[in-house]
């Protein structure tokens, strides 16, 4: 049969196959028939004999393989456009699994720690896991559900295994679109919801007693780009982390941080796309307006020489002044060492008093960088030798001299930048592997290998944060959409000569501006 539809109704009139499609429609029937006869040894042996099956067997067929894993459907249609739901709809009523055919999941007791079987039966414990939490604006917040095990009833207590705290249940609900459906109870391999839960969010298992079994927690893909995020205007600045938060109790692939050394805050998600749903999202249900520049890339700085210097500051100006002086052995440490600073003073030339503040000044000036103003990073700054005045000296005067000996010297220790490397897993149909590796090797990344599963190419590269702020929408780009990806932070490593007086440069200018 063929099924017409002229508009978004979901309404459809049945007709015969159009002629120009007949032949083709008839070479899959008959393909789909002899898969449906490989399901069951009965049904083989009838089409071999009569060459046809009835659509009930045909239905049958199909149902076993399904349940099989020998058959997977596909299914056209348009969400969209409400096209063929109700045929979708229907093969799931007819063909998919209820849970007495497919595999108790596995869970845990929470005390013992032991893994059993959560069965699906109708009588016993109720165990159910919430899978979804949206905001309703009549509701509050909304969990929905599906029950394991027993039956899930209104007006009743649970018990939040993954909270470890007790829940008062109101009403529950069939969702149905936009409609509810209320019932006394949703059974086991249903699907229902519940409103106003005090703790309850996405992944969480619900018991009927603290006895229940612990399902595992729901597996997030990690997000695979990030933006910074600033209001439009001034006043909406306080709005943006509340309503991000609740954002983020419906979509557990959205993430919102504050990065602590560029001071931005971030928002993360699964693509562009994502993000710029979330951002309309704000702005029509919070009536925040924000924008979304890319994040700034967190830079570090250190040096590849060793110096002695003196930083001695030194001021008169009537009355008590101020007097510091220290002697600095200013050396690298290796990547990702960190800062050590080392007290070698001896015979109380730079007083104990003194010692804490030298070490803060030096700790202070690292922060705002040598050369491009950037947090400076795998150093040791050794304080060997100093002088002091019984009267001038003081701790800010020792902290001021300490911090201009490490600014003067760190300049002639060769200092240079260092950039974050990602480690990325790129994976693609094979047929764009060369342009995938072409365009990584031209983003100064370096493939680590790949790995061939059922037609897809895994490729692993490490890859500088700088070149793939915007890599995927250039990905949807090259793979039509088919390619995805997954990053994260690996190590430093030094930025090529050539880049470094650019990104110098824009800090220069961007300090300015500020």
């Amino acid at each position: 049969k063929a099924y017409i539809y002229k508009d978004a109704s979901g309404k459809y009139t049945e007709t015969d196959v159009p002629e120009d499609l007949a032949d083709q429609v008839e070479e899959y029937r008959e393909k789909l028939v002899e898969k449906a006869a490989e399901g069951k040894d009965e049904l083989v042996e009838k089409y071999l004999d009569a060459g046809e099956l009835t659509e009930e067997e045909i239905v049958a067929g199909l149902r076993a393989g399904i349940l099989a894993g020998t058959i997977t459907p596909v299914f056209c249609g348009s969400a969209l456009k409400n096209i063929a739901m109700v045929q979708l709809l229907d093969a799931i009523a007819d063909w998919a699994a209820s849970p007495l055919e497919r595999p108790a999941p596995k869970g845990k007791v929470p005390e013992t720690g032991e893994e059993v079987e959560c069965q699906p039966d109708p009588n016993g414990h109720v165990v159910a896991q919430v899978f979804k939490t949206f905001v309703d604006s009549f509701a509050g917040r909304v969990n929905v559900f599906r029950v394991y095990s027993g039956a899930l009833q209104s007006d009743s207590q649970v018990y939040n295994l993954s909270k470890d705290k007790k829940e008062r249940i109101g009403q529950v609900v069939y969702l149905e679109g936009k409609k509810q459906q209320t019932v006394e109870e949703i059974g086991v391999g249903d699907l229902g919801a519940v409103a106003k839960l005090a703790e309850t969010l996405t992944g969480d298992t619900l018991a009927q007693d603290k006895q229940g079994i612990l399902l595992p927690t729901i597996s997030v893909p990690k997000p695979m780009i990030s933006f910074a995020i600033t209001p439009k205007s001034r006043g909406d600045e306080d709005k943006i982390g509340p309503a991000l938060a609740r954002l983020m109790q419906e979509d557990l692939t959205l993430k919102f941080h504050r990065d602590d050394q560029t001071k931005e805050f971030l928002v993360s998600g699964m693509g562009q796309l994502h993000v710029e749903v979330i951002v309309d999202k704000l702005k029509h249900h919070f009536g925040v307006d924000v924008l979304l520049p890319p994040p700034k890339v967190p830079y570090l700085e250190t040096i590849k020489g060793k110096i002695e210097i003196r930083g001695r500051y030194k001021k008169q100006s009537g009355g008590r002044g101020q007097y510091g002086d220290t002697w600095l052995r200013i050396e690298p440490l290796p990547h990702g060492a960190g800062f050590e600073f080392v007290n070698e003073i001896v015979g109380g030339v730079v007083p104990r008093q003194y010692i804490p503040a030298v070490e803060k000044g030096i700790v202070e000036a690292m922060q705002n960088g040598i050369i491009a103003g950037y947090p400076a990073v795998d150093l040791r700054v050794t304080l060997y030798d100093g002088s002091y005045h019984d009267v001038d000296s003081s701790e800010m005067a020792f902290k001021i001299a300490a911090s201009m000996g490490f600014k003067e010297g760190t300049k002639q220790c060769k200092p240079t930048l260092l950039e974050p490397i990602m480690k990325m897993e790129v994976v693609v149909p094979e047929e764009y592997m060369g342009d995938i590796i072409g365009d990584l090797n031209s983003r100064r990344g370096r493939v680590l290998g790949m790995d061939n599963q059922r037609g897809l190419q895994t490729i692993n590269a490490l890859v500088p944060m700088a070149e793939v702020l915007k890599y995927a929408p250039a990905l949807t780009s090259m793979t039509g959409g088919r390619g995805s990806y997954a990053m994260e932070f690996d190590h430093y490593e030094e930025v090529p000569a050539q880049l470094q007086e650019k990104i110098i440069a824009e800090s220069g200018k961007a300090k300015e501006e500020e």
